[in-house]
């Protein structure tokens, strides 16, 4: 049986715990951009963009600048694009009006507080607050959801973020709760992989809990 402890004892060791996210970003204002623009993409295509993104607009204020036609030619790249520009100008609007430059206030950095700027939802919410400012916040990815239900922590109704978010909260030791994004995000973005996981090289491979390992 994989359990969440003997996943988090062993799995940790085997990812780059040195950086806190695979997203290009240079502040924690583009992070939430960036972060915002990941959402139903790649990482790998969202860093195809965002390093001349943000050349131009490091800041609300000069995203504001850019304007909503110039942000739509930087991403247009990214699925739902015209959406998402929609979502990050409405976002800079409101900074802006908080004379906030790259960096949140902190009374920001509180998930309930931070949602309800424009286009930040849960799980934006949740990566943002556990990436810049450690909160043990559990954001609930591609990579998250399945493999919770690969491993058997959640089961077929779990069947959208929040729920699967709600369970892991509650079966995963509290200590865990900062690294478990990060750690199973990298570890299913290399190693135990929708298609073709890499059991050869995964340390909890025997526990798993996946008929064939790739269920």
């Amino acid at each position: 049986m994989l359990t969440p402890q003997r996943y988090f004892e062993l799995v940790p060791p085997t990812v780059d715990m040195t950086i806190r996210s695979e997203l290009y970003h240079t502040n924690e204002f583009n992070f939430a951009v960036a972060v915002i623009l990941s959402a139903q993409a790649t990482d790998k295509k969202v860093n195809e963009v965002t390093p001349s993104l943000f050349r131009v607009a490091p800041t609300p204020q000069r995203m504001l600048e850019l304007g909503i036609d110039g942000l739509k030619e930087h991403i247009k790249v990214i699925s739902f694009f015209n959406n998402k520009a929609k979502n990050i100008i409405a976002l800079a609007e409101r900074l802006v009006a908080e004379n906030m430059t790259d960096t949140f206030p902190d009374k920001y950095h509180n998930r309930d507080v931070l949602m309800k700027l424009p286009g930040i939802g849960q799980k934006t919410a949740n990566v943002v607050c556990n990436v810049l400012w450690h909160a043990p916040n559990i954001g609930v990815d591609t990579h998250v959801f399945r493999n919770a239900h690969r491993y058997g922590w959640v089961d077929d109704a779990d069947n959208t973020p929040e729920k699967v978010e709600s369970k892991l909260i509650k079966i995963i030791p509290k200590k865990y709760h900062p690294i478990v994004n990060h750690v199973m995000v990298l570890h299913g973005r290399y190693t135990c992989k929708a298609l073709r996981p890499a059991c050869d090289k995964c340390p909890v491979a025997k526990w798993c809990p996946a008929p064939d390992k790739r269920a």
